[in-house]
């Protein structure tokens, strides 16, 4: 019906993009807006480039794992994580270090976006996403704005990885206003039981909101 290519069909299923779709909770305007991309050729928004859940497991971590074991896994297999990440993301920096007053941060991993033309900046959590991440992300966000940023790029973007999240914290806190998406990662495949039970209670989660949004 869109006339995908076979070459566009076969990239749509070895992304997941049924799975990610109905995960990431908004799978309609998800749709709309792939399809609208692909008709629209290189018209890209950080909502097309960002996915949700990102699937870690050529990484091969065990079941105990650090952050730093994260990120020396990453950066082991980098080619491996950038496509996975999406096109168009380029390696600029790791544990980057930020001078704030008189003390030191450093971000995970910092990346650079051809199409979006905007740095995006890594930050890995092995717990679930909490309040507090937010404003560590918009902290690396004005900094990278400030220090970093080109005059003719776009305001960084940042993505925070996190083993799971809550929907409502992610809604209440507004973080895709700070230009911040927050995504789960995988580190290995879910057993294909487990994964039809999650797409089933996604599903169910979409019609109900659709339904809301009618009344």
């Amino acid at each position: 019906m869109e006339n995908w290519s076979t070459r566009t069909l076969a990239k749509k299923i070895g992304a997941l993009l049924f799975e990610r779709t109905a995960l990431s909770k908004k799978p309609g305007k998800l749709i709309q807006r792939e399809l609208a991309a692909l008709r629209a050729d290189d018209k890209l928004t950080p909502d097309l480039v960002f996915r949700d859940p990102y699937i870690l497991d050529f990484l091969g971590l065990k079941d105990t794992y650090a952050e730093k074991d994260v990120e020396a896994a990453i950066l082991r297999e980098m080619e491996a994580f950038i496509l996975e990440l999406g096109v168009g993301f380029c390696f600029v920096a790791r544990q980057m270090r930020m001078q704030i007053d008189d003390r030191d941060y450093y971000l995970d991993l910092l990346f650079y976006h051809r199409k979006l033309r905007r740095l995006v900046a890594i930050d890995l959590k092995i717990g679930r996403f909490e309040a507090a991440d937010k404003g560590q992300m918009e902290l690396y966000l004005g900094w990278l704005k400030r220090h970093a940023s080109e005059l003719e790029e776009a305001e960084p973007l940042g993505i925070i990885l996190c083993a799971g999240k809550s929907q409502q914290h992610v809604k209440l806190l507004e973080v895709a206003k700070s230009g911040i998406h927050v995504a789960s990662y995988w580190t290995k495949i879910l057993p294909k039981k487990l994964l039809e039970r999650k797409l089933h209670d996604a599903v169910r989660f979409a019609r109900a909101r659709l339904e809301a949004a009618k009344d």
